[in-house]
């Protein structure tokens, strides 16, 4: 019996999902450093250290991979502004939102550089389903962020400059980070990361008339 036959005949759960998380952190370092042009499938099987039949038995093709990875990195940007309402403090959710940020911009660098190659080309592989969910979030941030203002718990700002202005800022120690750590002489450690989250938090929200929470994070 094939190794693929023995695949159809898996019974584990775990055995399935194990492989599929090995292709796709496996796919997510290979298309951070080539791109999806760039990226082949047998690269990717020979990261994973599984047989490319295997790879293509779980996702069928490159742009199936790729479509996998772009939906793994949306989820694993969910934040604590996703849940957020009018009755929050601003102060305190953009201070963990840019906190959680930074963090992943530290463990997950990968994941940006992906998703910022991806809106650079023009989001050709970004499903529909996705852009559309994508639009939905960010018009109801936007939303809840004129309502924070209309209210009086932060000054007024365009919420859309402010979202921008959160991302590039943090996103950008994942996106270059090459160029960070040759100007630096070194790597940024976690001290150094929460060093930036802390002044990132500080002037940011004093754009918005707020004071960042520190003890929340």
């Amino acid at each position: 019996m094939s190794r693929v036959q023995n695949e159809n005949s898996e019974t584990k759960p775990s055995i399935r999902e194990s492989n599929r998380t090995k292709i796709i952190e496996a796919a997510s370092k290979i298309f951070a450093s080539n791109g999806y042009t760039g990226t082949t499938v047998q690269q990717i099987a020979e990261h994973a250290e599984l047989p490319k039949a295997n790879v293509l038995y779980y996702f069928k093709s490159k742009e199936g991979i790729y479509g996998a990875v772009l939906s793994e990195i949306l989820s694993l940007w969910n934040s604590c502004l996703d849940d957020a309402t009018v009755e929050d403090e601003p102060s305190e959710i953009f201070t963990r939102y840019i906190f959680e940020k930074m963090e992943l911009s530290r463990t997950y660098p990968d994941a940006s550089k992906i998703f910022a190659m991806e809106i650079i080309k023009g989001m050709p592989y970004l499903s529909e389903d996705m852009k559309h969910n994508m639009s939905e979030w960010f018009e109801s941030r936007v939303a809840l962020i004129n309502e924070w203002i209309n209210l009086g718990k932060m000054q007024a700002v365009d919420p859309q400059v402010l979202l921008f202005h959160i991302w590039s800022s943090t996103q950008h120690y994942a996106d270059f980070s090459a160029q960070i750590t040759s100007l630096r002489g070194e790597a940024m450690t976690v001290e150094d990361y929460d060093k930036a989250s802390r002044y990132l938090a500080t002037s940011i929200l004093a754009g918005c008339g707020l004071t960042p929470k520190f003890d929340i994070v």
